[in-house]
């Protein structure tokens, strides 16, 4: 048998990062592959419940994939993916967000689309190769549209995203609405979390021109128990900044009930978050009303003000 290929998503990884990983990972080897699912990372609450909910193993951990031959799921930036890329072949990339910081030696196979989740293009390339996933797979591939569009209510949400998930709901036997709820609520629990776990569930470095700069993100159902430890994060902020060499560090808090966020910006050119959003600091924090999308909401206009 050949050798395996890895299916990986990105660092930090979140529930589609987890989720398309091994969806994909089930479809190529439907159709022949000798692919395994790895994660770079520890898997947070949310993406726990979900594993438990269906039954299914979570990935093996490998940090690095020097060597080895690769599938790209829901990333493409080196700043995010595994150590070792530079000494990997990459086979395929399959994703929905922005290029950058990316190159290959030799040409691959690309599957890239304006959706809200990866899972939603994963579903896609099982209905082209006429293929239907089996009921946990297909619940793997309805959570993860349902976490990053927060239920449909993200303005990263597309018709194509919700036409996928009623279809998985069924395939999988899910009350959507009810099941949709719960895994949400059941990810904001982070009472357990050091303020260093908290800033890097869900964080990821971006470079723009010359600068670096990162951006975590959680999510809640009380944005004041957080800020009530503001202090504290800020100096683990003041630290992770010391420690990555960024220029910036933001902490997103996003209220999943209410759809808004609040944001802590640092470092030496905090300024950029204050451009981006028209707004100075009040205490250290900016209020982000409507926004609750990193992708869509947040690295654009922080771009903007980098390159403007």
């Amino acid at each position: 048998m050949s050798k395996e290929i890895l299916v990986l998503g990105h660092k930090n990884p979140d529930t589609d990062s987890i989720c398309s990983a091994i969806a994909y990972s089930a479809l190529k080897n439907k159709t022949g592959a000798n692919t395994i699912p790895i994660r770079l990372g520890e898997i947070n609450k949310e993406t726990e419940y979900v594993l438990e909910h269906f039954n299914v193993e979570k990935p093996r951990l490998q940090t690095n994939i020097s060597g080895e031959s690769v599938i790209l799921v829901d990333h493409n930036e080196r700043t995010q993916t595994a150590d070792g890329f530079e000494e990997a072949k990459i086979l395929e990339l399959v994703d929905h967000h922005r290029i950058s910081n990316f190159h290959t030696d030799e040409p691959l196979k690309v599957r890239m689309d304006i959706v809200g989740c990866t899972s939603t293009l994963v579903f896609e390339l099982y209905k082209e190769a006429g293929l239907v996933p089996e009921k946990n797979i297909a619940g793997l591939m309805l959570s993860a549209i349902v976490s990053d569009t927060l239920l449909f209510k993200s303005p990263t949400c597309t018709d194509r995203d919700v036409a996928a998930a009623k279809e998985l709901a069924v395939i999988s036997g899910t009350d959507l609405e009810k099941y949709g709820i719960d895994m949400l609520i059941a990810g904001t629990n982070l009472d357990d979390k050091t303020n260093e776990e908290l800033l890097n569930m869900d964080m990821k470095i971006f470079e723009i021109d010359t600068l670096k700069l990162a951006v975590a993100q959680v999510s809640t159902v009380d944005t004041n128990k957080l800020l009530a430890k503001k202090a504290e994060l800020e100096k683990s902020i003041s630290d992770f900044i010391t420690k990555e060499n960024l220029d910036m560090f933001m902490f997103v808090i996003t209220d999943i009930l209410n759809n808004n966020s609040v944001a802590m910006a640092a470092g030496s050119r905090a300024d950029i978050a204050e451009k981006a959003f028209g707004q100075s600091m009040n205490n250290g924090i900016l209020t982000l009303n409507g926004v609750v999308s990193r992708k869509k909401q947040i690295i654009p206009p922080l771009t903007k003000a980098v390159q403007n």
